[in-house]
């Protein structure tokens, strides 16, 4: 029994050294590799830079009242279209008290005034009739009452100003109906009935009463950094993506890059406007955010390989190029404009050319084959 037992120990171990030494052979043997190849390929390269940004209208104009005064009614609504002319809103006047007491005592110095002329006039008048005074003694008088009414009328004119915004000399109360200066869209109105607003004056800009826009003529508003200023110009293409709309892009050309840069968040930012050529059937809302590529150079149907395939050798730029299967050579090329994925090849391949990729097992290589 003993015996037996030593002999199945003797074999175990056998076993296990000639296994051993298989699978020491097995690891030491190579994996046979293969080269995948790519083909050159007929494509468009832009090489482009980002600005960030908003669509706005080129134009926004704020509507401001001729007088101070409360709101008495509002007419439109955000989104109302409006041309020139067309009323916005109303203001009623609140006169200020020290100006209404000094038209109305204006008022009453030139009611006395003119009473005090009338009589003199029909006093002398009486005595030019009767020749007792000459002519021109009488036309001083004349003069002196046409004074006393105009001062009259115009004392009256501006206590109604004061009281109303407005005379009946006008014929309407011109001043307290708010018009829009412009054809548009209302965009926004600040202000609602009963607030107060305030007319434009030398200390102050005045109350916005709306903001009108013409919403066709839209521009891309946006920023460029310092370190992509210096290649952009104006009159360059841009390519607008727009987040709240999907799967549309909108053609822009470039018309302004501010000649002064502002700092934010450590870095010098310069502002940048471009002219969007709108889609009809999008409405475009004013302040959508956007992208846009500014496109520095393009290339339409280049020859390109990736920028992967390249390598590079004291200066040269090369590709290894398929002479016969599994066989290759290096080929010096001339390259051109790159987008970071693609680049241009100038000179050096043709469109039949395969170019070394990457090295495979040679399961895996067959497996591709086979597909």
């Amino acid at each position: 029994m003993k015996k037996i037992f030593n002999i199945i120990i003797i074999v175990v171990i056998i076993g296990g050294f000639f296994s051993t030494l298989y699978y020491l052979y097995q690891k030491s043997e190579e994996t046979p590799m293969m080269a995948v190849t790519e083909s050159p390929v007929t494509t468009t390269i832009v090489n482009k830079t980002v600005a960030t940004g908003s669509v706005v209208p080129r134009k926004e104009i704020l509507i401001k009242p001729q007088v101070s005064g409360i709101i008495d009614k509002v007419y439109v609504e955000p989104g109302d279209k409006v041309n020139k002319g067309d009323l916005i809103a109303k203001v009623k006047v609140i006169p200020d008290m020290v100006a209404l007491n000094n038209a109305e005592n204006r008022l009453n110095r030139a009611k006395i005034s003119y009473e005090n002329a009338k009589l003199d006039f029909e006093r002398n008048k009486k005595l030019f009739n009767d020749e007792v005074i000459a002519q021109a003694d009488f036309q001083t008088f004349q003069i002196a009452l046409k004074n006393a009414n105009e001062e009259l009328n115009a004392a009256e004119e501006n206590l109604e100003i004061i009281k109303e915004g407005a005379s009946a000399k006008m014929g309407t109360n011109i001043n307290t109906l708010i018009r829009s200066t412009a054809d548009g869209m209302v965009l926004d109105v600040p202000v609602e009935e009963g607030n107060s607003v305030i007319e434009a004056n030398t200390f102050n800009e005045g109350t916005t009463i709306a903001l009108i826009a013409n919403m066709g003529d839209m521009i891309f508003l946006g920023q460029v950094d310092e370190s992509e200023v210096g290649k952009i110009r104006e009159g360059m293409d841009l390519i607008l993506t727009i987040g709240a709309i999907d799967n549309q892009r909108f053609n822009a050309a470039l018309e302004y890059i501010a000649p002064k840069g502002v700092e934010e968040n450590g870095a010098i930012q310069f502002e940048i406007k471009a002219k969007v050529n709108l889609n009809d059937s999008l409405f475009i809302r004013a302040g959508y955010s956007a992208n846009a590529d500014i496109v520095l150079e393009k290339a339409e149907n280049t020859l390109a390989v990736p920028e992967k395939l390249l390598k590079f050798d004291e200066g040269e730029t090369y590709v290894e190029v398929e002479t016969s299967p599994q066989e290759f050579e290096k080929r010096v090329i001339t390259t051109g404009l790159s987008d970071g994925i693609n680049i241009q090849v100038l000179d050096g391949l043709s469109i039949d050319d395969k170019i070394k990729s990457k090295m495979v097992p040679a399961e895996e290589f067959a497996k591709q084959n086979a597909q």
